[in-house]
C-alpha cells in the first residue's frame, strides 16, 4: 500500500498544494508551527476521515476560507483508492470514495490502513484506559467493518442506558424498561470483547519483538486484555453479563450510569513483569508506546497481505541516537512518512516545509 500524492486546498496553513510522494520514506523537515505536522494531518484525515487532534472538522479550514479539501491517491495490492474530504465551515464534511458519497465513515475506514505515532501517544501508556480502548478501536475499525458499526451500536444503547438511570425517580420506573438495553447491550459487548481480547493476543508477540528490538534485549514486553465486563469469555458471556448487570441495577441507579461492560476495558502492560503505567520510566513509557505502534503495523500487514501506512510525527525528539537508527531499520519495509525540525542522514526524499511552503 502506497500513497502517491496529495492535494490540499485551505486546509490548516496550507492555501494549494499538490505534492508527490517516494514509496518508500519521505522526510517533512522544518522549524516548529511551520506545517509539517499539518501534511501528516490531512493524509490521517483522508484515511480515518477525521483529524488526530480534539478538533471539530470545520476548525481544519484555513484562517479566513469558507471551504476547504483534501484529496489523495493511493495504490494498494490490487487496485487504486481514490478519497478526497470536501470541508465547508456551514456544513458537514463530505467524504467521497472513488468519487462517490459515502453516508457513514465506517465505509471509509478500512480503505486505506494507517499507523500513528507521536509523543502524545504517550499517553496511550500512562494514561486513562480511554487511550487504550482509543488504540485496539482504530486498529481493529480498520480490518473489520462489522467492529467499527457494532462498537458505534454498542456506545448509543449504552447512552440510552445511562440516560434511563440517571433521569428516573425511582429504581422501579428503572426496571420496567431496563431489561431492553441490557439485552441489546450484551449481544454488542459480547463481540466488541471477544474482538479486543483476539487483537491483544496477535499483537503481544509482535509488540514483545518491536520492544526487545528497541531496547537492545534488556526489556520483555507483556501486554493482557482486561475486560471491563467481569465475566469470562466463553460460550456463556452474554447470559452471565446480564446477569451482573441485573445485579448491580440497584447500585448503577444510584451512580446514574454503568459500571460493567467493555467501556470499561483496558489493557495491562508490563516489563519484566512489573507494570508500566505505574511503575515505569518515561524512556520505557516511550519506548514500550511505540513497540505497540509497531506491533500493529506488522499485525495489519499479517491480516490483510500488505503493509499500512506508517505516519511518525516529531518522534526522533523523543529518542535516542542508537534507538533513533533501529526505528528507521524496523520501517525500512513500509511506507514511511516522518516529521523532524532539523535534518537527518536518512535514505528518502526529503521535503523542507516554511510557513505552509514546500521544497
Amino acid at each position: 500500500m502506497k500513497i502517491e500524492t496529495v492535494s490540499i486546498a485551505n486546509f490548516r496553513n496550507y492555501k494549494n498544494l499538490d505534492i508527490k510522494f517516494d514509496d518508500k520514506v519521505n522526510v517533512f523537515i522544518g522549524k516548529n508551527a511551520q506545517g509539517k505536522t499539518n501534511l501528516l494531518e490531512s493524509i490521517y484525515f483522508c484515511c480515518i476521515g477525521k483529524s488526530f487532534k480534539s478538533c471539530k472538522d470545520k476548525d481544519t479550514i484555513k484562517w479566513g476560507e469558507e471551504k476547504g479539501s483534501i484529496k489523495l491517491l493511493a495504490k494498494k495490492k490490487y487496485r487504486e483508492e481514490k478519497i478526497e474530504i470536501k470541508l465547508d465551515k456551514t456544513k458537514k464534511k463530505t467524504v467521497l470514495v472513488n468519487g462517490l458519497p459515502i453516508r457513514k465513515i465506517g465505509d471509509l475506514i478500512g480503505e486505506i490502513n494507517i499507523v500513528f505515532f507521536s509523543p502524545q501517544e504517550l499517553k496511550l501508556v500512562r494514561e486513562s484506559p480511554d487511550e487504550r480502548r482509543k488504540f485496539m478501536d482504530i486498529s481493529i475499525s480498520q480490518n473489520n467493518k462489522r467492529y467499527f458499526y457494532q462498537l458505534s451500536r454498542y456506545e448509543k444503547i449504552l447512552a440510552n442506558r445511562n440516560k434511563l438511570l440517571k433521569n428516573s425517580q425511582t429504581i422501579e420506573t428503572v426496571k420496567e424498561t431496563i431489561d431492553i438495553w441490557d439485552r441489546a447491550l450484551v449481544m454488542s459487548a459480547k463481540y466488541i470483547a471477544f474482538e479486543r481480547e483476539k487483537f491483544v493476543k496477535e499483537i503481544c508477540p509482535y509488540a514483545e519483538k518491536a520492544n526487545l528490538f528497541l531496547s537492545e534485549g534488556k526489556e520483555n514486553l507483556r501486554l493482557e486484555y482486561v475486560c471491563g465486563c467481569d465475566v469470562k469469555l466463553d460460550d456463556n458471556f452474554e447470559k452471565e453479563l446480564e446477569k451482573k448487570l441485573k445485579k448491580n441495577i440497584e447500585k448503577d441507579f444510584k451512580l446514574g450510569y454503568t459500571t460493567l461492560g467493555t467501556h470499561r476495558d483496558d489493557i495491562d502492560i508490563y516489563l519484566n513483569d512489573v507494570e508500566v503505567k505505574s511503575f515505569g520510566s518515561q524512556g520505557q513509557q516511550r519506548t514500550v508506546g511505540l513497540a505497540l505502534k509497531l506491533a500493529e503495523l506488522e499485525n495489519m500487514n499479517n491480516i490483510n497481505g500488505e503493509y499500512p501506512i506508517l505516519l511518525l510525527d516529531d518522534v526522533f525528539s523523543e529518542l535516542d541516537l542508537d534507538r533513533q537508527k533501529r526505528l528507521l531499520k524496523f520501517v525500512s519495509r513500509t511506507q514511511t512518512f516522518i516529521t523532524c525540525t532539523d535534518e537527518r542522514k536518512i535514505d528518502g526524499k526529503l521535503f523542507f516545509i516554511e510557513n505552509g511552503n514546500i521544497k
